[in-house]
């Protein structure tokens, strides 16, 4: 019986479509018998993998991205660290700069993340999402939905949980982990300001 080989073609499919390194697409290709899908998903997790790994480091390099809409009508800075200057001056980094600002400029995050979301906001959202269950629903029940709702709302307004613009399919955070795992650094969005005219 002949083992499945990856073709070059299917390689540099799947590199084009994920930035990981040529040898990492073969081997996910490997693992996947070919199946392109679920090497793009081998990816992500090993991408997340490599990020926790690198989760303690210090990322205090790399740049600082502009980036205006067409039009004038609406700018971005956001601050995206690396552990190196070597790293931040890497295309690809720059590339993942100049993304995440996009999308910032696309879909308004408030908040960078999770954690960054103030006690006292989300203490008031669990109150209107409490209120707004049906009476009589076990609390269990009522807690199942709160959690739920509040989970969607972090995916709406969080910067790292929102579906990224070029491809909804995957979170920021993941752009940013197979990132990790196609550069070999820990990445961080440390910061970012969007501005819209008149607001």
């Amino acid at each position: 019986m002949i083992s499945y080989q990856p073709k070059p073609d299917e390689i540099k499919a799947l590199r084009e479509a994920t930035s990981a390194p040529m040898m990492d697409c073969r081997r996910a290709l490997l693992d996947a018998a070919g199946d392109p899908e679920r090497a793009k998903a081998l990816l992500l997790e090993r991408g997340a993998a490599q990020a926790a790994k690198k989760a303690d480091r210090a990322a205090d390099e790399g740049l600082v991205t502009s980036y205006v809409h067409p039009g004038g009508k609406i700018g971005v800075l956001v601050e995206v660290n690396s552990e190196t200057d070597f790293v931040a001056r890497n295309p690809r980094f720059a590339e993942l700069s100049r993304d995440i600002a996009m999308h910032i400029a696309a879909m308004a995050p408030q908040y960078l993340d999770r954690e960054n979301v103030p006690a006292d906001v989300v203490a008031r959202l669990r109150e209107e999402f409490a209120a707004a269950i049906p009476p009589g629903k076990p609390a269990e029940v009522g807690e199942k939905i709160v959690a739920g709702k509040l989970n969607k709302w972090f995916e709406e307004h969080c910067l790292l949980d929102q579906s990224f613009v070029r491809d909804d399919a995957i979170s920021v955070g993941d752009v940013i982990n197979r990132s990790v795992g196609a550069l070999g650094e820990k990445i961080r969005v440390r910061r970012f300001t969007r501005y819209a005219l008149g607001e």
